[in-house]
């Protein structure tokens, strides 16, 4: 039988979907308890509860994001990064750790297009916590350059580090999540405005298209892992400044996306904590599925 003609023959698996009980996973959240003030309330509402996985960690962005899920309740913190970046950054994550010192901070060198650079990295991180209860994908690589003439080499790169890696380390996670059954977990991919539209000046397809198929990603995992009580999401933010976006050389191209952008400017550092906060917390029991565009 060809290949083709196999085709007739086959059987496709099929997604499971909650009941949405009581017992289930997808249980609605438990009411706040009735003796807390309209203060504690509020912030029980935005408190991170477990503990977290900040891939590309020891970046600008992965330790903002870091900083602020441990300010607003999370028990530990494992930052992933390749090892030449965790060495540059340590006093940052040495800065991190000595502001939290009742968490649990520290960093593990890992390759994101690594499978089992990556399983290692969930064991480890599981033997220091216990569990993983958030991940959030940071990770990342921008790539500049002429369709017409960019190398296949930089195109797979740019891929497999961004698209690839994000579903490598997303599944490793949500495989753990799997094994110990609980509810109010997370994972936050990160995708792009470019993911969304064509950006100007510059020609960078390669990106564009990773950060497309990570919004589509978000979707596709989101309906997979919600009756296990696993939400996925991403957020896409436009031009921040950060050093991935400084250097004479950009200066050009720096007053085009300030001139392009509604608000004048790049986004700051600090700028997407809110939501990172957010889809993590019992706020966002129902926004499996959500794409946060940051302009």
């Amino acid at each position: 039988m060809s290949e083709r003609d196999s085709l007739t023959t086959r059987s496709i698996p099929f997604m499971t979907l909650s009941n949405g009980t009581i017992t289930s996973q997808t249980a609605p959240p438990a009411r706040h308890d009735t003796n807390l003030n309209a203060s504690q309330r509020a912030a029980a509402r935005f408190t991170i509860d477990g503990n977290v996985v900040v891939t590309g960690g020891a970046g600008t962005l992965g330790l903002a994001c870091a900083r602020a899920v441990l300010e607003h309740g999370a028990s530990g913190v494992c930052i992933w990064d390749l090892e030449s970046t965790l060495r540059t950054s340590m006093a940052s994550v040495n800065t991190l750790a000595s502001a939290c010192p009742d968490r649990r901070v520290f960093g593990i060198a890992v390759d994101v297009t690594d499978r089992s650079s990556i399983q290692e990295a969930v064991d480890t991180a599981v033997k220091h916590f216990g569990s993983i209860s958030h991940l959030y994908c940071f990770a990342g690589v921008v790539g500049v350059a002429h369709a017409a003439s960019m190398l296949e080499a930089d195109w797979r790169r740019t891929i497999d580090i961004n698209t690839t890696g994000s579903f490598l380390c997303a599944q490793a996670v949500a495989n753990h999540m799997f094994a110990e059954p609980g509810t109010n977990r997370s994972i936050t991919l990160t995708a792009s405005i470019s993911g969304h539209s064509v950006n100007f000046p510059q020609p960078q397809v390669a990106y564009n298209v990773s950060k497309a198929a990570v919004i589509a990603m978000k979707s596709s995992l989101a309906a997979e892992w919600a009756h296990a009580g696993i939400r996925v999401n991403s957020i896409s933010p436009g031009y921040m400044d950060t050093i991935l976006n400084e250097g004479a050389g950009l200066e050009e191209a720096r007053q085009i996306w300030n001139q392009r952008n509604p608000m004048g400017r790049m986004g700051a550092v600090g700028e997407l904590d809110g939501v990172c906060v957010l889809l993590a917390t019992q706020s966002s029991e129902k926004t499996a599925s959500i794409e946060d565009s940051i302009h």
